[in-house]
């Protein structure tokens, strides 16, 4: 059954003033994630699950699928897949296999106008990630997921972010607004790696073969690493670098002008450059 609350369906982020969030979160971090989940599907508008498939979001993708057939429903949480172009294969296959145990699609969304990696780096140069890395975050994840939200009217959506996980996740509480007004609901933020990993076990949820290999958070196969730390399950992510987070949970706007900075930088040094390589002639007085 639904969880009883006292607050009354939210139509949008103004409703939620830090009042009433912390009120929410006061009575949401007394719930199990699956009464967390029924909330949010009676209580939030138009709710989506943004999810790279790491263990966390498949955990919520499970509890999902059982909500939706107690209730006789057809997939009760839309899905979005961010296709970077460059997760691992594992990855990738881990989509098909969830649309298939789960009879349900994924809405995908790659960088604008690439279908590949060999798009991308003819539009954007090779090892973008290492050379100009929020830019690359920006194109990859911050970008298309803004394109997702706006073309699909997304109000609310599900992660996969734990609190467990350290770095900028460290605090985070299970319901919080963005900069953009997007809400966003971290229904295991209380949850640590055993937890997930038994209930995957438990529950036989499909899971990214890595795992099977070491790996715990997996990311695009150029960033990431077996954890140098068992405590620690993100260290493999962005190894020897202090970043813990891809731009998806930090602020859009500052994303979006640091990204418009940087290609304005970028435009006038190509102009420079073309100056420099075709200067233009000299003109020569005539004498009278």
């Amino acid at each position: 059954m639904p969880v009883s609350t006292s607050i009354s369906r939210i139509e949008s982020s103004a409703d939620l003033s830090p009042e009433v969030l912390k009120k929410l979160n006061e009575h949401l971090s007394t719930l199990e994630p699956r009464e967390i989940i029924e909330w949010a599907i009676d209580h939030l508008p138009n709710l989506f699950q943004t999810t790279a498939l790491g263990l966390t979001g498949l955990v919520s993708l499970d509890i999902i699928n059982k909500i939706t057939i107690d209730r006789d429903e057809q997939h009760l949480v839309p899905l979005i897949f961010l296709d970077t172009l460059y997760h691992f294969d594992e990855t990738l296959d881990l989509v098909r296999r969830c649309e298939e145990t789960y009879d349900v699609k994924f809405n995908i969304f790659k960088p604008i106008d690439c279908a590949n990696a060999k798009e991308f780096e003819t539009e954007h140069g090779e090892h973008l990630w290492e050379s100009d890395e929020s830019t690359y975050d920006y194109l990859v994840k911050v970008e298309p997921a803004q394109r997702a939200y706006e073309g699909l009217q997304v109000k609310s959506v599900i992660t996969g972010r734990r609190r467990s996980q350290k770095g900028d996740r460290g605090e985070i509480p299970v319901l919080e607004v963005d900069s953009t007004g997007l809400i966003k609901l971290n229904p295991l933020a209380f949850w640590d790696f055993k937890q997930v990993w038994t209930y995957i076990r438990a529950n036989e949820v499909p899971y990214n073969g890595l795992v099977d290999q070491g790996y715990r958070s997996i990311g695009d196969w150029h960033s990431t690493k077996k954890p140098a730390s068992e405590d620690d399950e993100r260290s493999g992510r962005w190894s020897g670098k202090e970043k813990t987070e891809c731009g998806m949970h930090q602020d859009y706007f500052k994303m979006r002008a640091a990204f418009m900075a940087a290609k304005k930088k970028k435009e006038q040094q190509r102009q420079a450059a073309a100056t420099a390589a075709n200067p233009a002639p000299i003109a020569v007085a005539s004498s009278s």
